[in-house]
């Protein structure tokens, strides 16, 4: 097997854990649909010792992970399980149990699930896990429900079910020519025994009709047209709406609020404070609560709100600040080792060229274009929420100790979301709008403004890095040492703050070393897509560029060197070498890299990184006019995520989506604070990328033998160091911070 095959020629390879799972204490069921038919769902036993279920893990005991509805009038309704947020998971799970129950997909409807835990595992989305956990578990599903319509077909005909076959949702003895539809089977086939989903065969790769074949969305048609389908859509009858009144000073509280003059004002029926959790950075925050008839009486009712503040110590705290302390901590020993490989010192004592630079990278926030909401209704003991949540599961529970009920008491219908990033994996607006519906009689819409958005995110963290390397006289990168200067309290790192010991270029460099030392903060943050990566891959590839060019060497051959001496000598790391060399030099030759002549003001740029298990290089090609304009021209993508892309269309689609964003970020975004404050408060000064700021965006796929993994994530990283080493060699300016807007990149 070559590593340049196209889409779906490479079988996947089932990992024995995998395989030891599946084999576990869990079973099908099945049951008769009232009026005949069959539903096929999945329960399971519970056992005392099971793997976490958070985000990046999997549940060993999760095996079966959805279920099928097949009425009599042969009509195929497949559940998507996991929350939907423009990944494409709604149309690629549903794929793959079509694919094995063996249907045409024009004849498949898919439906929405809500959250279930006794029928689903791993329902969330985040961490580009859906591929993973869900490859093998959807197929055998569909395989499942397959077995069961050609055993009900086998004693309708009185055959061996071996003497059988499928097609399009029909099953066929060809030797008497006889045949049925999957919904003239259904009933008979609910009456039989599930069987085991270890034992079903599933289909060879190369058979496959619906896996490896381009699919719309399958919820496109309602998204052109307008109809209700993300959580800022839902009506519920006799629902008031609700706007929630924060301090702008992270942490801060309520001092006092004149409620009685908000009640007065047209439309409003309730207007209350909120007293916080006890973390001031997570959760449900302390507020003004003001529900209203309309949202825009309740929003009106907001603005004319007077309250006084208990600000609290992040008051004291700006980007000015941190950007001193970073610089201070820099100048004194680490608090810290993360790791060390090697003589550091040593190998920069004996290097040919020593290289030092200080990088750093801003608070981000996700931008969503459907800003923060959540419907809830408080009954009787029981809620029913209606949330665009990434983590329903955990939506669930937080509201249900902060509203004092069991879980079971709980209902949560999950709706599309207009995208996530990473800011839906929280459930402030949900525990928000959960406290609110406790104190009112009817269903409430919690919506949050622009400005809420985006000044109570919780952000991709800053950080700072103050790195040294060498190079040898052969042009080598001999040694590697940053300080990394990020936030935290002693041993633990903000979320998303951290910077693992096992990041490249771990292992590729002999003598190696990153140290840490943090600084207190009273900002929250967490995730952002590829979260770390989408900061740390800017700092390492354009560093790894100043060492090329301080060895004399091309950019791109340097990076082969480094790869092709861990492959030679067996290096093992978190990063295969071999996949992220086959990605790196395919990426070179599509782009032309060292065999184009480019024009005055032009310069390409190359980068890579390896991100949740996906393996991606990336070729900007940029202008620089003299007076510093940037236009970036085209940008070439090559991943390698495993032997099967499920569905061509929306994988480029995402591929392409995660390089604009990472291109956007580069370009314009940072979030900046001042007196505990977000600066930024909406899109004027928060800016996205233009649609006459985005270029041709190439994807290439390698399909390789290893087990089929996510694409939310990994294609982002890679897009601002090439872009910022493209920079370079148009202008000589080395970018070092982030955004680019921020810079004088005039030259010549």
């Amino acid at each position: 097997m070559t590593a340049n095959e196209s889409f779906g020629s490479a079988p996947p390879e089932r990992s024995s854990r995998e395989a030891k799972a599946l084999s576990r204490r869990r079973f099908l069921s099945v049951s008769a649909l009232a009026g005949g038919g069959l539903l096929l769902g999945a329960r399971f036993t519970r056992s005392s010792a099971h793997a976490s279920t958070a985000a990046g893990a999997v549940d060993a005991e999760a095996a079966l992970n959805a279920y099928i509805r097949i009425t009599p009038d042969n009509v195929v309704t497949i559940i998507a399980q996991n929350p939907e947020i423009g990944q494409g998971v709604k149309t690629m799970l549903p794929m793959l149990i079509a694919e094995e129950l063996d249907v045409s997909w024009d004849a498949v409807r898919v439906e929405q699930g809500d959250l279930d835990t006794d029928l689903y595992r791993g329902q969330f989305a985040g961490g580009s896990m859906a591929t993973p956990m869900h490859y093998n578990s959807m197929r055998q599903m569909g395989a499942a429900g397959r077995a069961m319509l050609v055993a009900a077909a086998a004693e309708r005909f009185g055959v061996p079910a071996s003497e059988l076959t499928t097609a399009d949702g029909v099953v066929h003895h060809t030797e008497s020519g006889r045949s049925a539809t999957y919904g003239e089977l259904a009933t008979s086939a609910a009456a039989l025994e599930a069987p085991s989903p270890r034992d079903v065969q599933l289909k060879d790769p190369k058979d496959f009709k619906i896996i490896g074949t381009s699919k719309p969305g399958v919820d496109n048609r309602a998204i052109v047209t307008g109809k209700p389908l993300y959580g800022i859509d839902v009506t519920v009858e006799g629902m008031k709406y609700a706007v929630f009144q924060k301090c702008p000073v992270f942490g801060g509280r309520v001092a006092s609020a004149d409620l009685d003059s908000v009640r007065r004002l047209a439309g409003v029926t309730h207007a209350f404070v909120v007293e916080g959790g006890a973390n001031p950075l997570e959760g449900l925050q302390s507020g003004v609560a003001i529900v209203a008839d309309s949202w825009w009486q309740a929003e009106q009712a907001r603005r004319q709100l007077q309250v006084e503040w208990d600000e609290g110590p992040t008051a004291a705290q700006s980007s000015a600040t941190f950007a001193a302390q970073a610089e201070a901590l820099s100048k004194q020993a680490p608090q810290r080792s993360l790791r060390a490989d090697g003589d550091v010192e040593a190998a920069l004592s004996g290097a040919a060229k020593v290289i030092e630079a200080a990088y750093s990278y801003p608070f981000l926030a996700h931008a969503s274009l459907e800003p923060m909401n959540c419907t809830a209704h408080f009954s009787n003991g029981k809620l029913e929420l209606w949330a665009p949540t990434q983590t329903p599961q955990g939506a669930r529970k937080e509201c249900a100790d902060l509203l004092g009920i069991s879980e079971s008491d709980v209902t949560l219908h999950l709706t599309r979301m207009g995208g996530g990033f990473g800011r839906r994996l929280y459930n402030d607006p949900v525990q928000e709008a959960a406290r609110i519906a406790k104190e009112v009689p009817f269903p409430v819409k919690l919506l949050w403004t622009r400005e809420d958005d985006m000044r109570h995110d919780l952000y991709r963290p800053a950080g700072f890095h103050y790195l040294k390397g060498g190079v040898d006289a052969d042009g080598n990168v001999v040694a590697w040492r940053d300080h990394f200067v990020s936030f935290g309290e002693g041993a633990n790192f903000s979320s998303s703050a951290a910077m693992t010991p096992v990041e490249f270029p771990q292992g590729f460099i002999g003598s190696f070393a990153l140290d840490a030392s943090l600084m207190p903060l009273g900002v929250p943050t967490g995730a952002l897509r590829a979260p770390t990566s989408n900061a740390i891959a800017f700092v390492i590839q354009s560093f790894l560029d100043e060492l090329a060019h301080a060895a004399g060497k091309d950019p791109l051959e340097l990076r082969l060197e480094l790869l092709d001496r861990a492959i030679a000598a067996g290096t093992r790391t978190q990063m295969d070498a071999k996949r992220m060399r086959g990605v790196l030099a395919s990426v070179g030759e599509r782009a032309g890299w060292g065999r184009t002549e480019l024009p005055e003001g032009t310069g390409m740029g190359v980068a890579f990184h390896f991100s949740h298990r996906g393996y991606f290089a990336e070729v900007v090609k940029a202008s620089v006019t003299q007076r510093g304009r940037v236009t970036v021209d085209q940008i070439w993508v090559v991943g390698d995520v495993g032997s099967q892309i499920i569905n061509p269309v929306n994988a480029i689609n995402q591929v392409q989506g995660a390089a604009l964003d990472g291109l956007g970020e580069a370009l314009h975004q940072e979030i900046t604070y001042e007196a505990g404050r977000t600066k930024e408060s909406n899109f004027h000064n928060f800016k996205l990328l233009d649609i006459s700021e985005a270029p041709p965006v190439d994807v290439h796929f390698l399909i390789t033998d290893n087990q089929p993994t996510g694409l939310g994530e990994p294609a982002l990283p890679p897009v601002p160091p090439a872009l910022c080493n493209a920079i370079f060699q148009v202008t000589g300016k080395r970018v070092r911070s982030l955004p680019l807007s921020q810079h004088d990149l005039s030259w010549g």
